[in-house]
């Protein structure tokens, strides 16, 4: 079976953005689609002078940094939920170069 590139490089992104971001904000994944989007929560404390949509945007541009691309394509505050949960469905563009063993 081949390794799918984008679920692997989605769930490396993961854990690299809770390993500097945890305990304001931890990422969770919900939902990997076939086409490369993906479903994260978000909860924590976050800062909220620094924006909340701010620490979900964020997996994006962590994903840029680890030699990929993503785009958030929704924002979902849910509804009833307390200030310290969101989701974001991300797009997986592009995954970094090479074998995944080397990311």
């Amino acid at each position: 079976m081949a390794l799918d590139k984008k679920y692997f490089f989605t769930l490396k992104s993961i854990e690299y953005y809770n390993r500097f971001r945890s305990p304001e904000a931890e990422a969770r994944l919900l939902e990997y689609r076939g086409d490369g989007t993906i479903v994260v929560e978000f909860k924590g404390s976050f800062c909220h002078t620094c924006g909340i949509r701010d620490w979900v945007e964020d997996l994006a541009y962590v994903m840029k940094s680890l030699g990929g691309d993503a785009v958030l394509e929704e924002y979902i505050e849910p509804e009833g939920e307390e200030d310290y949960k969101r989701v974001g469905v991300f797009k997986v563009t592009r995954t970094p170069e090479g074998d995944p063993g080397e990311w």
